[in-house]
């Protein structure tokens, strides 16, 4: 098991919003800190919405979070939780500004007293990682989900992210895969997971009126099943197999439902494109919707009959399945999608436990099934089946037990790094 396991996680079972305190009892021989951070950007994916929780957890125990970043529309976020931010290129893979980013980080690390250097992207690592052998200050890498491999010059390019001091894991399953990928021991791994804001997402907090909308908005009538897919529009993702799924149930004459996408394009059109010509082709326009962001998304999992997530690449730890299941939703996920730390299905678990399905990621044929088999429960056995979830959620991924792993992290990194 990896150091930091998030199975340290079970002993921390009250639920907790985002409004926590770290417990500093844990925090030891320790001065408050100035953290360089660098994300490629500040939009709207794991790593992003990462680094948002990894500042508010800086700030709250009294420490000083710099992000260097290109930017983008959680950079204002930055600031409100006591960050600073600092704009750069560093998405950029071109090496001649990789180099300069470098020199424009061991600038800030002297500059401001840095501590450490904590990279969550594989380009602005590269950068980070020649910026800490210049200054001397531990180098620290997060991963969010397991990189493709295709090529020697893919593997080299992601090798960066397991040349940390430390490297933190955002789950055990992707823990293991880069134990085993890269030969690295098991001292220099930590499972840390994601947390959840569970004021946010709180099914008892959602009115009527507010998942009402939402369905209209969708174009969902009263009474329709509502399939819920969110996540960036990427083929990863695995939206294709969602519509090829869809088509199959449409086929086994299954009615009264509907599939909406959730989630943000970011440019990717050539695989939007795809989509549609897939949702054309299968004739299923009549049962998929592709809405793009929602304001109220804590509504937009209220309305679901089920939150699915299709990844046919590792991913880690989702965010979006753990607050379905804060929700309350049941969810079926591949076996990509989310590891059995994070969705209970069986054979795994007996039926009077589960949380959600898993399925082998890329058979649309068997998401079509699970879904079925779902469908099929009684809509008592489902709403257990997502209250489960949330009891799992509350109590495995609560933000004051992932801020104190994430600041005795640090501790130790510092630590080990003077002696």
């Amino acid at each position: 098991m990896a150091s930091g396991s998030a199975a340290r996680i079970l002993a921390q079972s009250e639920p907790d919003g985002f409004m926590f305190a770290p417990d500093r009892s844990k925090i030891t021989n320790i001065n408050p800190l100035t953290v360089l951070i660098v994300v490629p950007s500040l939009q709207a994916g794991a790593a992003d919405l990462g680094v948002i929780d990894l500042v508010r957890i800086l700030a709250v125990a009294g420490n000083r979070p710099i992000v260097l970043s290109s930017g983008g529309r959680l950079e204002a976020d930055i600031a409100a939780l006591g960050g600073e931010f600092i704009r750069a290129d560093v998405a950029s893979k071109n090496p001649f500004v990789m180099m300069r980013n470098a020199g424009i980080m061991t600038r800030i690390v002297r500059k401001e007293r840095c501590a450490i250097i904590h990279a969550h992207g594989r380009a602005p690592a590269w950068s980070a990682w020649i910026a800490s052998r210049l200054t001397g200050i531990p180098f620290v890498t997060s991963w969010y989900k397991g990189f493709r491999e295709q090529n020697v010059f893919k593997r080299l390019y992601n090798s960066v992210m397991a040349r940390g001091d430390r490297i933190i894991a955002v789950s055990d399953q992707l823990a293991e895969l880069i134990s085993h990928r890269y030969g690295i021991s098991w001292g220099r791994i930590n499972v840390v997971p994601l947390s959840v804001d569970l004021q946010r997402f709180d099914p008892d907090s959602i009115s009527q009126e507010r998942v009402e909308s939402i369905r209209r908005a969708f174009g969902v009538e009263s009474g329709t099943k509502l399939i819920l897919v969110t996540g960036r529009l990427l083929r990863r993702k695995g939206h294709h197999l969602v519509v090829r799924a869809v088509h199959r149930l449409k086929e086994m004459g299954l009615k009264d439902f509907i599939c909406v996408f959730v989630g943000e394009d970011h440019g990717k059109s050539r695989y939007t494109g795809e989509l549609w010509d897939l949702v054309l082709s299968t004739k299923t326009a009549d049962v998929i919707r592709m809405t793009g962001p929602v304001d109220d998304l804590p509504a937009a999992y209220a309305a679901a009959s089920v939150v699915v997530s299709a990844a046919t690449q590792d991913e880690g730890l989702q965010r979006t399945i753990l607050e379905a299941q804060a929700m309350a939703r049941p969810v079926v996920v591949s076996d990509l999608g989310a590891g059995p730390e994070v969705v209970l299905a069986p054979p795994s678990v007996s039926e009077d436990r589960m949380t959600g399905l898993r399925f082998s990621a890329g058979d649309d044929a068997a998401l079509a099934a699970a879904l079925i088999r779902l469908f099929s429960l009684p809509e008592t056995a489902r709403r257990a089946i997502g209250l489960r979830g949330r009891a799992w959620v509350t109590s495995h991924f609560n933000a004051s037990a992932v801020a104190d792993l994430t600041l005795k992290l640090y501790a130790e990194v510092v630590r080990g790094r003077k002696t």
